[in-house]
């Protein structure tokens, strides 16, 4: 069985990559970017897999979703704020909308 990093592990070494530079800022837009970028991608290649009938391996995808996941982790590393943290308060922001799972009529009736 392998090791299975957390996600301040991920964030911390994902850090070791990023050869962005400059200010705070100009990395907060770097990250931004190559977010949208990523993700973009991640969306064309299941665009394709499902429209187009392209033969898109599980692998391929999770290849897209890891670069996307960089750029998540760079965008935490400058506002600061560790991934495992921003990963608890989302989870338990959706068990607030949704303490039993995930219901259409509460997402319709959503109050906040």
């Amino acid at each position: 069985m392998t090791n299975k990093l957390t996600l301040n592990e991920y964030q911390s070494l994902a850090s070791r990559t990023s050869g962005a530079g400059g200010d705070g800022q100009q990395r907060l837009i770097i990250a931004a970017l190559g977010l949208v970028g990523e993700a973009g991608e991640f969306a064309n290649m299941v665009k394709k897999l499902t429209a187009h009938g392209h033969d898109i391996s599980p692998e391929t995808l999770a290849e897209e979703l890891g670069d996307v996941m960089w750029y998540v982790a760079e965008a935490a590393t400058v506002i600061g704020i560790p991934l495992g943290e921003i990963a608890q308060s989302n989870v338990e922001k959706l068990r607030s909308r949704y303490p039993e799972g995930f219901s259409q009529e509460r997402s319709i009736n959503r109050q906040d």
